[in-house]
Protein backbone atom coordinates (compact mmCIF):
# COMPACT_ATOMS: atom_id res chain seq x y z
CA UNK A 1 0.00 0.00 0.00
CA UNK A 2 2.83 2.64 0.92
CA UNK A 3 4.56 1.81 -2.63
CA UNK A 4 1.60 2.23 -4.37
CA UNK A 5 0.47 5.77 -2.61
CA UNK A 6 4.20 6.71 -3.32
CA UNK A 7 4.13 5.52 -6.89
CA UNK A 8 1.05 6.79 -8.20
CA UNK A 9 1.30 9.99 -5.52
CA UNK A 10 4.75 11.33 -5.95
CA UNK A 11 5.39 10.23 -9.64
CA UNK A 12 1.98 11.96 -10.86
CA UNK A 13 2.50 15.06 -8.53
CA UNK A 14 6.16 15.12 -10.93
CA UNK A 15 4.24 14.54 -13.71
CA UNK A 16 2.04 16.99 -13.52
CA UNK A 17 3.94 19.90 -12.14
CA UNK A 18 6.19 19.24 -15.22
CA UNK A 19 3.14 19.10 -17.64
CA UNK A 20 1.76 22.14 -15.77
CA UNK A 21 5.25 24.00 -16.42
CA UNK A 22 5.29 23.39 -19.97
CA UNK A 23 1.26 24.04 -19.96
CA UNK A 24 2.61 27.71 -18.44
CA UNK A 25 5.41 28.23 -20.41
CA UNK A 26 4.88 26.98 -23.63
CA UNK A 27 1.37 27.96 -24.24
CA UNK A 28 2.89 31.40 -23.04
CA UNK A 29 5.24 30.91 -25.86
CA UNK A 30 2.24 29.87 -27.93
CA UNK A 31 0.26 32.99 -27.28
CA UNK A 32 3.34 35.30 -28.05
CA UNK A 33 4.06 33.50 -31.47
CA UNK A 34 0.27 34.28 -31.98
CA UNK A 35 0.02 37.56 -31.56
CA UNK A 36 3.22 38.08 -33.23
CA UNK A 37 2.20 36.18 -36.00
CA UNK A 38 -0.65 38.50 -36.53
CA UNK A 39 1.57 41.29 -36.01
CA UNK A 40 4.15 40.60 -38.67
CA UNK A 41 1.38 39.41 -41.30
CA UNK A 42 -0.36 42.50 -41.21
CA UNK A 43 2.71 44.56 -41.22
CA UNK A 44 3.32 42.62 -44.33
CA UNK A 45 0.29 43.26 -46.18
CA UNK A 46 0.88 46.77 -45.12
CA UNK A 47 4.47 46.84 -47.00
CA UNK A 48 3.26 44.93 -49.84
CA UNK A 49 0.14 47.56 -50.22
CA UNK A 50 2.41 50.42 -50.12
CA UNK A 51 4.92 49.38 -52.56
CA UNK A 52 2.32 48.38 -54.85
CA UNK A 53 1.10 52.17 -53.85
CA UNK A 54 4.23 53.71 -54.29
CA UNK A 55 5.20 51.48 -57.71
CA UNK A 56 1.29 52.58 -59.32
CA UNK A 57 2.15 56.35 -58.51
CA UNK A 58 5.64 55.89 -60.30
CA UNK A 59 4.39 54.80 -63.14
CA UNK A 60 1.42 57.33 -63.37
CA UNK A 61 3.67 59.76 -63.35
CA UNK A 62 5.74 58.69 -66.25
CA UNK A 63 2.53 57.69 -68.31
CA UNK A 64 -0.23 59.96 -66.97
CA UNK A 65 -2.81 57.81 -69.56
CA UNK A 66 -1.53 55.06 -67.77
CA UNK A 67 -4.39 52.27 -66.62
CA UNK A 68 -3.67 49.62 -63.84
CA UNK A 69 -3.53 46.32 -64.18
CA UNK A 70 -6.51 44.25 -61.96
CA UNK A 71 -5.41 41.18 -60.62
CA UNK A 72 -6.68 38.25 -58.34
CA UNK A 73 -5.40 39.19 -55.33
CA UNK A 74 -3.80 42.86 -55.68
CA UNK A 75 -6.05 45.73 -57.39
CA UNK A 76 -4.93 49.13 -58.20
CA UNK A 77 -7.23 52.01 -59.30
CA UNK A 78 -6.65 55.17 -60.46
CA UNK A 79 -9.05 57.84 -59.87
CA UNK A 80 -8.93 60.58 -62.50
CA UNK A 81 -12.88 62.74 -62.30
CA UNK A 82 -16.32 61.97 -60.15
CA UNK A 83 -17.03 59.16 -63.23
CA UNK A 84 -13.40 57.17 -62.51
CA UNK A 85 -15.01 57.06 -58.60
CA UNK A 86 -18.33 55.54 -59.82
CA UNK A 87 -16.43 52.65 -61.28
CA UNK A 88 -14.57 51.62 -57.81
CA UNK A 89 -16.56 48.34 -56.24
CA UNK A 90 -18.96 49.71 -54.03
CA UNK A 91 -17.50 49.18 -51.21
CA UNK A 92 -14.20 50.80 -52.07
CA UNK A 93 -15.93 54.17 -52.78
CA UNK A 94 -15.82 57.27 -50.40
CA UNK A 95 -12.59 55.65 -48.79
CA UNK A 96 -10.57 58.67 -47.17
CA UNK A 97 -7.05 58.81 -47.43
CA UNK A 98 -4.82 56.20 -45.29
CA UNK A 99 -5.08 52.52 -44.54
CA UNK A 100 -8.37 50.83 -44.37
CA UNK A 101 -9.63 47.13 -43.38
CA UNK A 102 -13.00 46.45 -45.40
CA UNK A 103 -14.59 42.75 -44.57
CA UNK A 104 -16.83 41.88 -47.73
CA UNK A 105 -18.05 38.49 -48.42
CA UNK A 106 -16.40 36.65 -46.18
CA UNK A 107 -12.94 38.66 -47.31
CA UNK A 108 -10.33 40.66 -45.56
CA UNK A 109 -9.10 43.67 -48.02
CA UNK A 110 -6.89 45.71 -47.18
CA UNK A 111 -6.85 49.29 -49.19
CA UNK A 112 -4.61 51.90 -49.08
CA UNK A 113 -6.10 55.51 -50.36
CA UNK A 114 -3.52 58.00 -51.12
CA UNK A 115 -4.02 61.63 -52.91
CA UNK A 116 -1.87 63.55 -55.61
CA UNK A 117 -2.99 66.80 -56.49
CA UNK A 118 -6.07 65.85 -57.78
CA UNK A 119 -5.55 62.21 -58.31
CA UNK A 120 -6.96 59.37 -56.18
CA UNK A 121 -4.89 56.31 -56.26
CA UNK A 122 -6.32 53.17 -54.65
CA UNK A 123 -4.41 49.91 -54.06
CA UNK A 124 -6.79 46.70 -52.57
CA UNK A 125 -5.47 43.47 -51.61
CA UNK A 126 -7.20 40.24 -50.40
CA UNK A 127 -5.18 38.66 -47.74
CA UNK A 128 -7.02 35.21 -48.21
CA UNK A 129 -3.62 33.42 -48.49
CA UNK A 130 -2.07 35.19 -45.43
CA UNK A 131 -4.77 34.37 -43.55
CA UNK A 132 -5.00 31.22 -44.51
CA UNK A 133 -1.10 30.58 -44.07
CA UNK A 134 -1.86 32.60 -40.55
CA UNK A 135 -4.77 29.66 -39.36
CA UNK A 136 -2.08 27.31 -40.33
CA UNK A 137 0.18 28.77 -37.87
CA UNK A 138 -2.07 28.77 -35.06
CA UNK A 139 -3.71 25.43 -35.84
CA UNK A 140 0.62 24.47 -35.49
CA UNK A 141 1.32 25.97 -32.85
CA UNK A 142 -2.03 24.68 -30.85
CA UNK A 143 -0.71 21.18 -31.83
CA UNK A 144 2.96 21.49 -30.92
CA UNK A 145 1.76 22.80 -27.08
CA UNK A 146 -0.52 19.82 -26.72
CA UNK A 147 2.18 17.20 -28.41
CA UNK A 148 4.51 19.13 -25.88
CA UNK A 149 2.27 19.01 -22.73
CA UNK A 150 1.80 15.44 -23.46
CA UNK A 151 5.64 14.34 -24.33
CA UNK A 152 6.23 16.62 -20.65
CA UNK A 153 3.65 14.47 -19.01
CA UNK A 154 4.91 10.92 -20.19
CA UNK A 155 8.76 12.34 -19.65
CA UNK A 156 7.99 13.82 -16.17
CA UNK A 157 6.37 10.28 -15.12
CA UNK A 158 9.20 7.99 -16.34
CA UNK A 159 11.67 10.39 -15.05
CA UNK A 160 9.78 10.75 -11.49
CA UNK A 161 9.84 6.44 -11.26
CA UNK A 162 13.97 6.87 -11.46
CA UNK A 163 13.42 9.97 -8.67
CA UNK A 164 11.51 7.47 -6.42
CA UNK A 165 12.69 4.36 -7.24
CA UNK A 166 15.29 4.41 -3.86
CA UNK A 167 11.72 5.66 -1.62
CA UNK A 168 9.95 2.96 -2.72
CA UNK A 169 13.17 0.53 -2.16
CA UNK A 170 12.91 1.74 0.96
CA UNK A 171 9.40 1.59 1.56
CA UNK A 172 9.33 -2.02 0.64
CA UNK A 173 12.37 -2.88 3.39
CA UNK A 174 10.61 -0.79 6.00
CA UNK A 175 7.69 -2.94 5.47
CA UNK A 176 9.48 -6.26 6.13
CA UNK A 177 10.90 -5.12 9.38
CA UNK A 178 9.19 -6.03 12.92
CA UNK A 179 9.12 -3.41 15.50
CA UNK A 180 12.79 -3.34 17.13
CA UNK A 181 14.25 -5.42 14.90
CA UNK A 182 17.90 -5.57 15.68
CA UNK A 183 18.97 -8.30 12.75
CA UNK A 184 17.95 -6.77 10.00
CA UNK A 185 20.26 -4.69 8.09
CA UNK A 186 20.74 -0.94 8.27
CA UNK A 187 18.43 0.68 5.73
CA UNK A 188 21.46 3.08 4.89
CA UNK A 189 22.93 2.31 1.81
CA UNK A 190 26.14 3.79 0.17
CA UNK A 191 24.41 4.24 -3.33
CA UNK A 192 21.64 5.94 -1.66
CA UNK A 193 21.14 9.68 -2.60
CA UNK A 194 21.38 12.25 0.03
CA UNK A 195 17.90 13.17 0.82
CA UNK A 196 16.62 9.32 0.44
CA UNK A 197 20.04 8.46 3.04
CA UNK A 198 18.79 11.35 5.66
CA UNK A 199 15.39 9.70 5.61
CA UNK A 200 16.67 6.05 6.17
CA UNK A 201 18.81 7.24 8.57
CA UNK A 202 15.93 8.39 10.34
CA UNK A 203 13.99 5.85 10.22
CA UNK A 204 17.17 3.55 11.79
CA UNK A 205 16.98 5.97 14.60
CA UNK A 206 13.47 5.62 14.86
CA UNK A 207 13.92 1.42 14.86
CA UNK A 208 16.88 2.02 17.87
CA UNK A 209 14.29 4.17 19.76
CA UNK A 210 11.75 1.66 19.27
CA UNK A 211 13.83 -1.63 20.25
CA UNK A 212 15.23 -0.06 23.35
CA UNK A 213 11.57 1.16 24.21
CA UNK A 214 10.71 -2.21 23.71
CA UNK A 215 13.55 -3.96 25.81
CA UNK A 216 12.71 -1.45 28.48
CA UNK A 217 9.41 -2.72 28.44
CA UNK A 218 10.00 -6.71 28.43
CA UNK A 219 12.26 -5.75 31.12
CA UNK A 220 9.72 -3.77 33.25
CA UNK A 221 6.92 -6.52 32.58
CA UNK A 222 9.08 -9.44 33.17
CA UNK A 223 10.09 -7.96 36.34
CA UNK A 224 6.54 -7.18 37.34
CA UNK A 225 5.28 -10.60 36.28
CA UNK A 226 8.08 -12.37 38.93
CA UNK A 227 7.14 -9.91 41.67
CA UNK A 228 3.55 -10.90 41.35
CA UNK A 229 4.10 -14.31 40.66
CA UNK A 230 6.28 -15.16 43.93
CA UNK A 231 3.15 -13.91 45.97
CA UNK A 232 0.49 -16.00 44.46
CA UNK A 233 2.94 -19.40 44.86
CA UNK A 234 3.49 -18.66 48.22
CA UNK A 235 -0.68 -18.36 48.96
CA UNK A 236 -1.25 -21.84 46.96
CA UNK A 237 1.84 -23.24 48.39
CA UNK A 238 0.43 -22.10 51.80
CA UNK A 239 -2.92 -23.09 51.01
CA UNK A 240 -1.79 -26.60 50.21
CA UNK A 241 0.06 -26.76 53.51
CA UNK A 242 -3.02 -26.08 55.35
CA UNK A 243 -5.43 -28.52 53.73
CA UNK A 244 -2.72 -31.21 55.15
CA UNK A 245 -3.52 -30.25 58.34
CA UNK A 246 -5.76 -33.28 59.57
CA UNK A 247 -8.00 -31.01 62.21
CA UNK A 248 -9.21 -28.34 60.32
CA UNK A 249 -13.11 -28.14 60.32
CA UNK A 250 -14.97 -27.99 57.09
CA UNK A 251 -15.80 -23.87 57.42
CA UNK A 252 -12.13 -23.66 57.52
CA UNK A 253 -11.66 -26.21 54.23
CA UNK A 254 -14.15 -24.24 52.23
CA UNK A 255 -12.52 -21.09 52.97
CA UNK A 256 -9.10 -22.12 51.88
CA UNK A 257 -10.61 -23.27 48.68
CA UNK A 258 -11.97 -20.04 47.74
CA UNK A 259 -8.80 -18.50 48.57
CA UNK A 260 -7.23 -21.10 46.43
CA UNK A 261 -10.15 -20.53 43.69
CA UNK A 262 -8.98 -16.75 43.90
CA UNK A 263 -5.52 -16.49 43.94
CA UNK A 264 -5.82 -19.24 40.79
CA UNK A 265 -7.63 -16.51 39.05
CA UNK A 266 -5.60 -13.65 39.98
CA UNK A 267 -2.85 -15.88 38.22
CA UNK A 268 -4.82 -16.09 34.90
CA UNK A 269 -5.43 -13.18 35.34
CA UNK A 270 -1.77 -12.05 35.41
CA UNK A 271 -1.18 -14.03 32.69
CA UNK A 272 -4.23 -12.68 30.52
CA UNK A 273 -2.94 -9.31 31.26
CA UNK A 274 0.52 -9.90 30.31
CA UNK A 275 -0.32 -11.24 27.01
CA UNK A 276 -2.48 -8.36 26.29
CA UNK A 277 0.15 -5.78 26.62
CA UNK A 278 2.81 -7.81 25.73
CA UNK A 279 0.96 -9.98 22.51
CA UNK A 280 3.57 -13.08 23.31
CA UNK A 281 2.08 -16.85 23.19
CA UNK A 282 0.14 -18.18 25.70
CA UNK A 283 1.73 -21.79 25.41
CA UNK A 284 2.83 -24.11 22.39
CA UNK A 285 0.60 -25.64 19.96
CA UNK A 286 -0.63 -29.36 20.85
CA UNK A 287 -3.77 -31.45 19.99
CA UNK A 288 -6.40 -30.33 22.56
CA UNK A 289 -9.97 -32.07 23.60
CA UNK A 290 -12.33 -29.43 23.41
CA UNK A 291 -14.39 -30.85 25.95
CA UNK A 292 -11.66 -31.77 28.40
CA UNK A 293 -10.41 -27.95 28.19
CA UNK A 294 -14.57 -26.85 28.64
CA UNK A 295 -14.65 -28.54 31.66
CA UNK A 296 -11.10 -27.24 33.33
CA UNK A 297 -12.14 -23.53 32.08
CA UNK A 298 -15.65 -24.37 34.43
CA UNK A 299 -14.51 -25.98 37.23
CA UNK A 300 -13.40 -23.09 39.12
CA UNK A 301 -16.66 -21.35 38.62
CA UNK A 302 -19.44 -24.54 39.54
CA UNK A 303 -20.19 -22.34 42.92
CA UNK A 304 -21.53 -19.53 41.33
CA UNK A 305 -23.55 -21.73 38.58
CA UNK A 306 -24.92 -23.54 41.47
CA UNK A 307 -25.88 -20.40 43.83
CA UNK A 308 -27.61 -19.06 41.02
CA UNK A 309 -29.19 -22.55 40.45
CA UNK A 310 -28.21 -22.32 36.27
CA UNK A 311 -28.07 -25.55 33.88
CA UNK A 312 -24.81 -25.94 32.06
CA UNK A 313 -25.23 -28.00 29.37
CA UNK A 314 -21.92 -29.27 27.25
CA UNK A 315 -22.83 -30.45 23.40
CA UNK A 316 -19.58 -31.62 22.72
CA UNK A 317 -18.13 -35.19 21.91
CA UNK A 318 -14.99 -35.80 23.77
CA UNK A 319 -13.02 -37.40 20.74
CA UNK A 320 -13.36 -33.47 19.03
CA UNK A 321 -9.43 -32.49 19.42
CA UNK A 322 -7.92 -29.61 16.98
CA UNK A 323 -4.16 -28.60 17.23
CA UNK A 324 -4.30 -25.68 19.21
CA UNK A 325 -3.06 -23.57 21.79
CA UNK A 326 -4.47 -24.53 25.15
CA UNK A 327 -3.73 -22.11 27.72
CA UNK A 328 -5.40 -19.64 24.96
CA UNK A 329 -8.61 -21.25 24.27
CA UNK A 330 -8.48 -22.00 28.23
CA UNK A 331 -8.31 -17.90 29.53
CA UNK A 332 -10.72 -17.43 26.61
CA UNK A 333 -13.26 -19.83 27.38
CA UNK A 334 -13.04 -18.75 31.22
CA UNK A 335 -13.59 -15.53 30.55
CA UNK A 336 -16.31 -16.16 28.13
CA UNK A 337 -18.06 -18.44 30.74
CA UNK A 338 -17.53 -16.30 33.51
CA UNK A 339 -18.99 -13.37 31.54
CA UNK A 340 -22.21 -15.55 31.11
CA UNK A 341 -22.78 -16.21 34.18
CA UNK A 342 -22.39 -13.08 35.47
CA UNK A 343 -24.84 -11.69 33.86
CA UNK A 344 -27.47 -14.59 33.62
CA UNK A 345 -29.72 -15.04 36.59
CA UNK A 346 -31.44 -18.01 35.55
CA UNK A 347 -32.33 -20.32 32.32
CA UNK A 348 -28.23 -22.35 31.29
CA UNK A 349 -25.31 -21.67 30.15
CA UNK A 350 -25.12 -23.77 26.75
CA UNK A 351 -21.66 -25.00 25.56
CA UNK A 352 -21.74 -26.55 21.63
CA UNK A 353 -19.40 -27.04 19.25
CA UNK A 354 -19.92 -28.28 15.49
CA UNK A 355 -18.21 -28.28 12.38
CA UNK A 356 -14.94 -25.54 13.87
CA UNK A 357 -17.31 -23.37 15.63
CA UNK A 358 -16.90 -23.44 19.05
CA UNK A 359 -20.55 -21.09 20.62
CA UNK A 360 -21.31 -20.28 24.79
CA UNK A 361 -25.55 -19.23 24.84
CA UNK A 362 -26.56 -17.99 27.67
CA UNK A 363 -30.16 -16.83 28.59
CA UNK A 364 -29.55 -13.77 30.40
CA UNK A 365 -30.05 -10.02 30.20
CA UNK A 366 -28.77 -9.59 27.07
CA UNK A 367 -26.75 -6.66 25.59
CA UNK A 368 -28.33 -3.25 23.84
CA UNK A 369 -27.78 -3.12 20.18
CA UNK A 370 -25.50 0.27 20.83
CA UNK A 371 -23.46 -1.46 23.18
CA UNK A 372 -22.63 -4.45 20.80
CA UNK A 373 -19.73 -2.71 19.33
CA UNK A 374 -17.94 -1.44 21.82
CA UNK A 375 -17.76 -4.97 23.77
CA UNK A 376 -14.26 -5.36 22.80
CA UNK A 377 -13.06 -2.23 23.88
CA UNK A 378 -11.09 -2.28 26.83
CA UNK A 379 -12.13 -1.28 30.52
CA UNK A 380 -16.15 -1.42 28.70
CA UNK A 381 -19.25 -2.23 30.78
CA UNK A 382 -22.45 -2.33 29.83
CA UNK A 383 -23.86 -2.04 33.38
CA UNK A 384 -22.51 -1.82 36.60
CA UNK A 385 -24.91 -4.25 38.26
CA UNK A 386 -21.88 -6.72 38.52
CA UNK A 387 -17.93 -6.91 39.31
CA UNK A 388 -15.41 -6.80 36.50
CA UNK A 389 -12.93 -4.59 35.26
CA UNK A 390 -14.46 -4.64 31.49
CA UNK A 391 -11.00 -6.56 30.01
CA UNK A 392 -12.12 -10.12 29.55
CA UNK A 393 -13.80 -9.62 26.24
CA UNK A 394 -10.94 -7.73 24.95
CA UNK A 395 -8.88 -10.30 26.37
CA UNK A 396 -10.48 -12.95 24.18
CA UNK A 397 -10.69 -10.86 21.16
CA UNK A 398 -6.81 -10.12 21.49
CA UNK A 399 -6.36 -13.93 21.75
CA UNK A 400 -8.48 -14.66 19.09
CA UNK A 401 -6.78 -12.32 16.44
CA UNK A 402 -3.09 -13.33 17.28
CA UNK A 403 -3.98 -16.82 16.42
CA UNK A 404 -6.09 -16.13 13.73
CA UNK A 405 -9.52 -17.27 15.19
CA UNK A 406 -12.93 -15.22 14.13
CA UNK A 407 -15.26 -14.25 17.27
CA UNK A 408 -18.96 -13.14 16.57
CA UNK A 409 -21.84 -12.30 19.24
CA UNK A 410 -25.38 -12.33 19.01
CA UNK A 411 -27.61 -11.14 21.78
CA UNK A 412 -31.20 -10.06 21.97
CA UNK A 413 -32.31 -7.52 25.25
CA UNK A 414 -34.15 -10.19 27.58
CA UNK A 415 -33.28 -13.39 25.27
CA UNK A 416 -29.70 -13.88 25.70
CA UNK A 417 -26.27 -13.77 23.86
CA UNK A 418 -24.09 -15.96 22.21
CA UNK A 419 -20.41 -16.31 21.53
CA UNK A 420 -18.81 -18.08 18.96
CA UNK A 421 -15.15 -18.32 18.30
CA UNK A 422 -14.51 -20.34 14.76
CA UNK A 423 -11.60 -22.11 14.41
CA UNK A 424 -9.65 -21.76 10.94
CA UNK A 425 -10.21 -24.63 8.84
CA UNK A 426 -6.81 -25.11 8.62
CA UNK A 427 -6.72 -26.49 12.24
CA UNK A 428 -9.41 -28.27 11.82
CA UNK A 429 -7.96 -30.35 8.97
CA UNK A 430 -4.82 -31.08 10.67
CA UNK A 431 -5.96 -32.17 13.39
CA UNK A 432 -8.45 -34.75 11.56
CA UNK A 433 -4.88 -35.58 9.27
CA UNK A 434 -2.82 -36.08 12.95
CA UNK A 435 -5.76 -38.05 14.00
CA UNK A 436 -6.00 -40.05 11.17
CA UNK A 437 -1.86 -41.00 11.43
Amino acid sequence: MLKLRIEHGLRLRVANALANFCIITVGALGIILYVASDNIEEAHIKQVVKMEMDHLVHRYRKHSDFYSQIGSHLKSYVVRHVDDEFQLPSYYRGLSTGYHRVYYDFEDIYVLVQRIEDIKFVVAYRATLHNKRLSELRLLILLSWVAVVAIAFVVGYVLAGMLVKQVTDLAERVKLLAPGDVQGKPLTRPEMDDEVAQLALALDDYQNRIRRMLQREQEFTANISHELRTPITTILTSCELLEAEPDLSDKVRLRIKRIQGATTRMGEQLQALLFLAREQALGVMEPVAIAECVKDAVEPLYPEIHRKKLKFIVKIKPDIIITLNRQALHTALTNLLRNAIQYTDEGYIRVNYSNGNLSITDTGMGIEPAFQPLLFERFFRGTTRVEGLGIGLPIVKRICNHYGWQIHVESKMGVGTTFEITFPSQLISNSKLALSK
